[in-house]
């Protein structure tokens, strides 16, 4: 009976961190800049980065995006994710961007 109570709290616990992680290829400029360590101009960044590079493939790519280094996408590594829950909601796409879109 213990280690069925602590295989559930274990689960609980777990999928409440995975639902505060920020997915970097939805997230906001809003919802960047709430994740402790990122702030407007940085959050400004990843959305530049992902627009010209299209979705992140893993957090660490976050060190390709300018402002970040090793160390700061460390301290950041575990509110953020690029798939799975998200507490984030899709950007909207405006207009113009669907009318400049490149069709694959």
């Amino acid at each position: 009976m213990k280690k069925l109570l602590l295989a559930f709290i274990t689960f609980v616990i777990s999928t409440s961190i995975a639902m505060a992680a920020v997915n970097l290829n939805t997230a906001t400029k809003d919802d960047l800049d709430k994740v402790k360590g990122i702030g407007p101009v940085k959050a400004q960044s990843i959305i530049d980065y992902r627009k010209k590079n299209g979705p992140f493939k893993s957090v660490d790519e976050l060190e390709n995006v300018k402002g970040f280094g090793s160390k700061s996408v460390k301290k950041v590594r575990s509110e953020l994710t690029v798939n799975g829950v998200t507490n984030a909601k899709p950007a909207a796409v405006k207009a113009t961007d669907k009318k400049n879109e490149v069709k694959k």
